[in-house]
């Protein structure tokens, strides 16, 4: 399957989407989003995964709908997605799943949506 990029499906090893920049107050208000992103940035390319045909992309959201514990990252096409990301987190994230293909089952938010499920339930 082709995309607008000529890129096929099977070119895209990983995907990070990270809520660097929130909406809401709910997630997180002090930076922290934005320092992780930039550490995400700045380490992808000096692995050597600083171009998107390397098979690594990286797209920073303003909201992933998950608005407590935050920030917070998904990663396709494990669906894995992680919470309270420190520039510490990232960098394990960064070596160990996006480059390396192994989860990091400590920093998984199993449930993401249970707070959304709670208020409307």
């Amino acid at each position: 399957m082709g995309s607008v990029s000529g890129q096929t499906d099977d070119t895209i090893k990983r995907h990070i989407f990270l809520c660097a920049t929130p909406t809401t107050a709910k997630c997180h208000t002090d930076g922290t989003g934005a320092e992780v992103w930039a550490h995400l940035k700045r380490r992808l390319r000096e692995l050597g995964h600083g171009d998107p045909r390397t098979g690594i992309h990286r797209t920073k959201a303003d909201c992933l709908r998950v608005c407590e514990r935050g920030p917070t990252a998904l990663v396709y096409p494990d669906q894995t997605w992680y919470h309270e990301l420190t520039v510490e987190k990232m960098e394990r994230i960064i070596t160990e799943h996006l480059v390396g293909g192994k989860v990091v089952e400590e920093y998984v938010n199993p449930q993401p949506f249970l707070q959304i499920e709670k208020e409307q339930g």
